[in-house]
């Protein structure tokens, strides 16, 4: 039997990259050979390095190989960055599809790299689109810029509701994905050009592929809500050590690949079952100094244990001096502050019994593959919409609210207290359903997951479409 080549090209960041290596070890595991494209800068920071038969890791320079910051960048560096990666990326890509003795039978891309797409199609070959935000996310976005974008903006510059047909509830300007709000300025606006190519450039296709990474019990509705395109669940992607019971240590099946620490998880088996709040906004977004304040207020008063992640800054390739908190002496007494840590391990351990989230679709995936509930916490992009069906629609957490009358958003720290209180409180009604809902989630979560369960079975059956295709 010829084994089926996969290429596999993620545009340069962590929640790209993470569920592009899960979806490459299960293709792998159904005998495919998958070649991996990422940037120098991407690779570099990989210390945990993947020995797995069957793939391939490919590095090339994206001409910022110290990384490049589109938070510490102005528009115009951002726009000759975006054209310089795109450049770059297809020429790479389609010298390598040249020069293989083996020929690739797909290319699967994740969003904001369009200019895969059309290299796919330049050569005849297979192509999908890796969708790492909720399929709901997807539907808004293909709603938009197919004719309703006006109907949007006026409902959400206007503090109406918007009902979007696919959907089981209505979304508020606050529950909508922030690059659709046009009336905004800065980064969102300049973003926005970017997502309309990647969601006009599957017209250009007969029967546009996207694997997304959910699972079908989680947007059962959704997942057919656009007729055009084959929205194929294969999720969730996360290191299957975690859904299965194996070592999560273990590179070769998942454990975290950028580091390797473990001196937290000694202080959280001294903790008491569900006793820990854990607190962590992703590897992207940088929080100000003043909201990190108020969420030390909060941690401080809750009276919990906590694990709180603070990133390094990071400018240029270089380490910043950090803004310390002015209470960290007191909190380091009452919790643990770490730079780093596995986030599904600490959410796999028994003494977690809350999640602080900025709801990225990863860190929303792992949580409700954990089962643990959450306190939303957003800032940008998808995690709008995500913090709805947390609160909402899959009913395993609360939402925070800023404070209307500052211009930063500020989330004050008696507001973040309050949100604890309700997610942690002991025997209180609304804790007990978050932590009753959370419990069904991580059981159909694990379900889709599991050997010939219904993720894993799309997948099969997405494998053996490439394979005629290739041979027809």
């Amino acid at each position: 039997m010829v084994h089926q080549r996969i290429l596999i090209v993620t545009y340069p960041a962590q929640s790209h990259i993470n569920p592009a290596l899960q979806l490459a070890k299960k293709l792998i595991a159904m005998d495919a050979h998958v070649t991996l494209l990422l940037t120098l800068h991407l690779y570099r920071r990989i210390t945990n390095k993947i020995t797995i038969p069957g793939l391939t890791l490919l590095p090339f320079s994206d001409s910022h190989d110290a990384g490049f910051s589109a938070l510490h960048s102005s528009d115009d560096d951002q726009k000759l960055y975006a054209e310089e990666l795109k450049r770059r990326t297809s020429d790479f890509a389609s010298n390598l599809i040249l020069s293989t003795p083996n020929p690739f039978s797909c290319l699967v891309y994740t969003l904001l790299l369009p200019c895969v797409a059309r290299v796919a199609r330049r050569f005849n070959l297979s192509t999908a689109l890796l969708w790492i935000e909720p399929a709901t996310v997807f539907h808004i976005f293909y709603y938009y810029f197919h004719g309703h974008a006006g109907y949007i903006n006026q409902q959400t510059k206007n503090g109406s509701s918007v009902t979007i047909p696919g959907l089981s509830f209505a979304l508020s300007s606050r529950d909508m994905p922030s690059f659709l709000l046009r009336w905004q300025s800065g980064v969102f606006s300049l973003v926005l050009p970017w997502f309309e190519e990647q969601i006009l450039e599957l017209d250009m296709e007969t029967n546009p592929t996207v694997l997304v990474n959910t699972f079908e019990a989680l947007e059962v509705e959704v997942l057919r809500a656009v007729d055009r395109v084959n929205m194929i669940p294969i999720g969730p992607l996360i290191p299957s050590a975690f859904l299965d019971g194996r070592d999560p240590h273990d590179a070769s099946f998942g454990g975290d690949i950028f580091q390797v620490s473990c001196d937290y998880l000694e202080w959280l088996n001294t903790k008491q079952e569900n006793s820990v709040v854990y607190v962590s906004f992703g590897s992207y977004w940088e929080l100000s100094k003043r909201q990190m304040e108020e969420i030390a207020v909060a941690l401080l008063d809750c009276g919990r244990p906590f694990l709180w992640v603070i990133r390094k800054k990071v400018a240029d390739g270089k380490e910043e001096e950090e803004d310390d908190i002015s209470c960290r002496e007191e909190l380091e007494k009452k919790g643990k502050i770490v730079t780093w840590c596995s986030q599904v391990e600490v959410l796999s351990h028994a003494s977690v019994g809350c999640f602080v989230t900025h709801c990225g679709w990863n860190s929303t995936m792992e949580g409700l593959v954990c089962g643990v509930p959450m306190v939303a916490f957003p800032q940008w992009t998808d995690q709008m919409t995500n913090a709805k069906m947390i609160e909402d629609v899959w009913r395993v957490g609360v939402r925070v609210d800023r404070d209307v009358n500052e211009d930063d958003g500020i989330v004050e720290g008696k507001e973040i207290k309050a949100c604890l209180d309700v997610v942690m409180g002991s025997g209180d009604h609304k804790a007990n359903e978050f932590r009753r809902n959370a419990d069904k989630w991580k059981s159909l979560a694990r379900d889709a997951a599991k050997e010939s369960g219904p993720s894993e079975n799309s997948l099969r059956a997405f494998l053996e479409d490439v394979r005629l295709k290739t041979y027809e």
